[in-house]
C-alpha cells in the first residue's frame, strides 16, 4: 500500500510559533553545521549567514539610518553537500536518515512556514568527481530539481537561499545583525561548548560582519564546567556556564535536544541568591546551565519548539516518565550547589532587605517570620515595596493555612495517640497561634500608623496653593453616607477623635437625620457623623425603665484652613453640631433595633468639631466661651443650655494626640512616631 503526501496539508500541520520566525534559519545553520561535521571538516568549517534586505522597504520610514527591511537569508557551508543520500533524505519527509544527531525530517517544513521559496545550489563530490546540483522548494510546486551536472574547477559549498519573509513572523524577530547572531549563538551555543573544535560562523549584514567566535570569546567568563544528574534511569548532563557581566541577566536554564536549545527559562527565583550579578576572582558574572540527555532528546516535538513532558506527574509512580518540575529541581539543586561560593553577599543583602522592610514598614510579619521557609525570604534587594509584601503575604497565608490544618488535627486527636507527643504537639501548636495573634496586633497598629501618615499628609497645603476637601479626610476617619450596618469595624478610624468612639453601638456618617433610626428625626439636614452609645444590661429583666441612659456623638468636618465661620447655623461649625444634637433629642431617640431610649432630653452629648484654628473659628470658640487647651491646638467646654460637652480640635492637634496616644505601640514595633 501506497502513502501520499499533501504538502500543504502537512504545512498546515506544522507547528511554528510566530515568536520563532528565526528558527528556520538557525535549523538551517546547524544542518550547516552538520554538513560539516559529516565531511569531518569542522576545523576548518566556514559558514555565512547573510542578511538580505529590501532595499525599497525601511524599518522606519523617513529615518535613513535606519535598516531596510529583512526580506530573507542566505547561508553558505562547505559541508558534504547535497549527493545523492542527503538529497534522497530531504524528498524524503520524516527522514530517519539523520536520525543520530537528534534530526526528526521535518526541519524544510519550518523554511516554508516562514519563507515563500528556498532555493538551493550545491557542489558535491561523488565517487571523487564533483558535480552541482540545483533546486527549489515552496508549498506550490514541492520540490523542483534539476539532475547533477559535472563541474570542475569549483570548490564543495552549497548555498541556501531563503526568500520571502512572513510579515507576521518578520514583525516578532529580532533585526539587527548583532542580535541575529547573538540569538544564533544561543541556539547553537552547544557546539562551541562541547566540540573541541567548532566552525568559523559569520553573520554578514551589507559590509558589516560579526563572528559568532568572538561573541563568544567576549560573552565567556570561564569555561563550562560539566557535571551529571540521574533520574529514574535517564543521565541528565548539566553544563555551568558562566556569562560575563550584562550578558544575560535572568540566570536561565537551557533545556536541549539534538545539540539545540529548544525551551529556556529562568532560575533565578528559584535559586536563593541568584539575582543581579555574581563575582569570583575574575569578576563579575551572570549564570546558565545547559541541560542535554536521550530523555530530551526522545521527548522533543518534531518542530523542536518544545517538548512532550507533562509539567507534573500526579497521581502516578512511574519509573520511565520524568516531568519538568523534576528535571527543573534536579537542575536547581545542582545550580545551588555549583554557586554557593558565590551566593552568600547576595543571600545576606537579600535577607537584609527583607528584614528591614518588615521592621520598617510591615512589622505584622514579625512574629511569624520563624514560621517561613528561609529560603523563600532572600529576595532580590532591588525588589519594590509592594512586590515585597505580596511576597510576604503569600507566605503569611500558607503558615496560616498549615496552622489552621494542624489545628484541627490538634483538636481531633486520634485515639492511639500518645499523650505526652499530644500534649508536645499542643504546647507547639499554641505558641504557633499566639505568634499569628501578635502579628495580628501589630498589624492593627500598622494600620494606625498608616492612617496618621494619610491625615498629615491630607492637611498639607498641595501644590495649587489649595488644601484638601473636607470629603477625603470624612471618607479617611469613616465611609461617608454610611451606617454601622453597612461598614466592617475595622473600616472606621474614629479613633483619631476618641478612642471611646471606637466602641459605639451604632454610627451614621453624612446621612440625613431623617434616614437614621436612632433618631426618630424626619429632618433632612445632615451631620458629618453621629454615634450613639447604649449602656445595656442584659441582666435588667425588672419592669422598671428599659435602659440606662445613652449618649450622643456629634462630629462636624470642615475643610483645612477654612476661615469664613460666622454666626448662624450654616456657618457656624459648632453651632451646627449644637443645632443637630437638639434635633436627635427632640426626635426622642431609639436604639438601632427601634427601641426607645427614655428621657431623650436628657441624654449626655457630646459635639466635636475638626477644624483649623483660623480667625473666625477662634472667634466662634470666645463666644461660646470655650477654653483653649494647654497646649493652644484646640478649644473644649461645657454648654448649659444644649446640656453638651463641647471640643474643638486642630488638626494638628489631631494627628500629633493620635501619634502620643499610640506611640508607645509604634516604638514596641519599631515604627517611627515623629
Amino acid at each position: 500500500m501506497s502513502l501520499h503526501t499533501n504538502l500543504a496539508g502537512r504545512l498546515r500541520n506544522t507547528n511554528l510559533p510566530k515568536t520563532h520566525g528565526l528558527l528556520p534559519v538557525f535549523e538551517a545553520v546547524v544542518n550547516s553545521i552538520q554538513a560539516l561535521e559529516e565531511a569531518d571538516g569542522l576545523a576548518e568549517g566556514q559558514i555565512t549567514l547573510e542578511i538580505i534586505r529590501n532595499p525599497q522597504q525601511q524599518m522606519h520610514p523617513g529615518k535613513g539610518a535606519e535598516k531596510e527591511i529583512i526580506k530573507g537569508f542566505t547561508i553558505t557551508d562547505n559541508g558534504v553537500g547535497f549527493n545523492a543520500a542527503n538529497m534522497e533524505s530531504f524528498e524524503t519527509l520524516d527522514s530517519d536518515h539523520k536520525i543520530g544527531k537528534g534530526c526528526r525530517g521535518i526541519g524544510r517544513l519550518m523554511w516554508l512556514k516562514a519563507f515563500d521559496t528556498a532555493e538551493v545550489e550545491s557542489v558535491f563530490c561523488q565517487e571523487g568527481k564533483l558535480y552541482q546540483r540545483n533546486f527549489s522548494f515552496s508549498s506550490r510546486q514541492g520540490v523542483q530539481t534539476e539532475s547533477p551536472v559535472a563541474v570542475h574547477d569549483q570548490k564543495v559549498r552549497t548555498v541556501l537561499k531563503l526568500d520571502g519573509f512572513d510579515k507576521e513572523y518578520y514583525a516578532s524577530c529580532r533585526k539587527t545583525p548583532l542580535s541575529i547572531a547573538e540569538a544564533l549563538l544561543e541556539h547553537c551555543l552547544w557546539y562551541f561548548v562541547r566540540s573541541p573544535a567548532t566552525p568559523n560562523i559569520i553573520v554578514k549584514d551589507g559590509t558589516e560582519s560579526i563572528s559568532l567566535s568572538d561573541i563568544y570569546d567576549r560573552c565567556m567568563h570561564s569555561a563550562a564546567t560539566a557535571e551529571q544528574v540521574s533520574l529514574k534511569g535517564y543521565v541528565f548532563e548539566l553544563n555551568h556556564i558562566k556569562f560575563r557581566a550584562g550578558v544575560n541577566k535572568n540566570h536561565p536554564m537551557f533545556l536541549c535536544a539534538a545539540n539545540r536549545v529548544v525551551k529556556e527559562e529562568s532560575i533565578g527565583k528559584k535559586v536563593p541568591g541568584l539575582f543581579g550579578t555574581l563575582s569570583d576572582d575574575a569578576g563579575e558574572f551572570t549564570y546558565a546551565c545547559y541541560v542535554t540527555s536521550d530523555y530530551l532528546d526522545e521527548h522533543v516535538r518534531s518542530e523542536r519548539t518544545a517538548f512532550d513532558i507533562a509539567e507534573t506527574i500526579e497521581d502516578l509512580i512511574s519509573d520511565q516518565e520524568i516531568s519538568l518540575s523534576e528535571i527543573r529541581e534536579a537542575v536547581v539543586e545542582k545550580t545551588r550547589e555549583y554557586l554557593s561560593d558565590y551566593l552568600h553577599d547576595n543571600m545576606k543583602a537579600g535577607k537584609e532587605r527583607v528584614n528591614t522592610f518588615v521592621a520598617q514598614k510591615a512589622p505584622r510579619y514579625r512574629s511569624i517570620m520563624s514560621h517561613m521557609d528561609e529560603r523563600e525570604l532572600v529576595v532580590d534587594p532591588r525588589i519594590s515595596d509592594k512586590e515585597l509584601e505580596s511576597l510576604l503575604h503569600r507566605h503569611y497565608y500558607e503558615a496560616e493555612k498549615s496552622l489552621m490544618e494542624e489545628g484541627h488535627e490538634i483538636m481531633n486527636p486520634a485515639v492511639e495517640s500518645n499523650l505526652e507527643d499530644y500534649q508536645n504537639r499542643l504546647s507547639d501548636y499554641l505558641r504557633k497561634a499566639q505568634d499569628f495573634k501578635q502579628s495580628d496586633l501589630a498589624n492593627y497598629v500598622t494600620h494606625r500608623r498608616t492612617i496618621i501618615d494619610l491625615l498629615e499628609k491630607y492637611i498639607e497645603r498641595l501644590d495649587d496653593d489649595k488644601y484638601a476637601r473636607e470629603d477625603l479626610i470624612h471618607q479617611l476617619i469613616m465611609p461617608m453616607r454610611k451606617d454601622s450596618t453597612q461598614t466592617p469595624f475595622d473600616a472606621c478610624n474614629l479613633w483619631l477623635i476618641d478612642e471611646r468612639l471606637a466602641f459605639h453601638d451604632y454610627l451614621a456618617s453624612d446621612k440625613p437625620l431623617g434616614s437614621m433610626p436612632v433618631t426618630g428625626d424626619i429632618s433632612g439636614k445632615e451631620p458629618d457623623l453621629c454615634a450613639l452609645n447604649v449602656c445595656d444590661n442584659p441582666i435588667l429583666v425588672s419592669d422598671k425603665k428599659a435602659l440606662p441612659l445613652a449618649s450622643v456623638t456629634v462630629v462636624e468636618i470642615k475643610r483645612p484652613m477654612r476661615n469664613d465661620a460666622r454666626e448662624g447655623e450654616n456657618k457656624d461649625p459648632i453651632e451646627q453640631a449644637l443645632s443637630y444634637l437638639d434635633r436627635i433629642r427632640e426626635g426622642q431617640a431609639k436604639t438601632a433595633s427601634g427601641r426607645l431610649i427614655p428621657n431623650s432630653r436628657d441624654i449626655p452629648g457630646f459635639c466635636y468639631v475638626i477644624c483649623d484654628l483660623t480667625p473666625s473659628v477662634v472667634q466662634r470658640c470666645r463666644i461660646f466661651d470655650l477654653t483653649p487647651t494647654h497646649d493652644h491646638m484646640g478649644y473644649f467646654g461645657y454648654s448649659k443650655s444644649y446640656g453638651a460637652f463641647i471640643e474643638v480640635i486642630s488638626y494638628n492637634r489631631l494627628a500629633q494626640s493620635a501619634k502620643e496616644r499610640n506611640k508607645a505601640f509604634f516604638d514596641k514595633l519599631g515604627l517611627p512616631s515623629t
